[in-house]
């Protein structure tokens, strides 16, 4: 009888799911060069493994997270460790500064085609938990915290987050302004890029060799460890 799919068991399965598939010679990935299409093939392949074992609310296109029940609220995101980074639909400005709202269970391979076997193998380097808390933009909420500590008031944050170009009208701003000098923003570890869609970019997750509070690692082969 298949059991409850939890936030540990959906951690403990993609630890068990990166090492399958980095040992596992794949047919119908070799000489795709497209990510995206990289990225959809082993979503689903997860949650084909998860289905085998598992009860759980499945996301779709309206909603946009993967698994959207409330206790585990996470969106999975695969790229390749040449340039990891995908896109996420935008929602609010202030999701640069307080996370997107939900989990990122992010999956970064090392993509090598064989010519002569003609399979792929995908070697995922890099695993990681990141909590909502922690989903926002590093550079932004870094600085912001700053300020607040060196006493700045509505004005300055205003002021920083127009240079900044936050994408929001002058009222949304004065909003976000107050709301940053009654509630500190957690310090966010993605790089978020403006744009029609917001760019994640999960480069300094990668390389990240502190431990964090809201960051679980649960492969991480690009720092040496297994």
């Amino acid at each position: 009888m298949k059991e409850k799919l939890t936030i540990e068991k959906l951690i403990e399965e993609a630890k068990l799911f990166c090492n399958q598939e980095s040992n596992f010679n794949n047919a119908d990935l070799y000489g795709v060069t497209d990510g995206k299409a990289v990225g959809t093939f082993i979503e689903h392949k997860f949650g084909d493994y998860l289905d085998e074992k598992y009860i759980y609310t499945k996301g779709c296109s309206a909603n946009g997270i993967d698994f959207p029940s409330e206790d585990i609220y996470t969106d999975i995101k695969v790229t390749s460790i040449k340039q990891p980074q995908s896109s996420c639909p935008f929602k609010f400005a202030k999701q640069k500064i307080y996370g997107l709202g939900y989990n990122i269970l992010v999956f970064v391979y090392d993509k090598k085609d064989d010519p002569i076997n003609k399979v792929a193998k995908l070697d995922f380097v890099s695993c990681t938990f990141i909590k909502k808390e922690r989903t926002a933009d590093y550079q932004t909420t870094f600085s912001l915290r700053q300020m607040i500590e060196n006493k700045a008031n509505s004005d300055d944050i205003i002021g920083y987050l127009m240079d900044r170009n936050i994408p929001a009208d002058e009222i949304t701003l004065n909003q976000l302004a107050e709301q940053i000098l009654k509630n500190t923003p957690v310090q966010g570890y993605l790089t978020i890029s403006n744009a029609l869609q917001w760019r994640l970019q999960y480069g300094r997750i990668v390389m990240l060799k502190d431990k964090v509070d809201g960051i679980i690692r649960i492969v991480d082969k690009v720092n040496g460890n297994e």
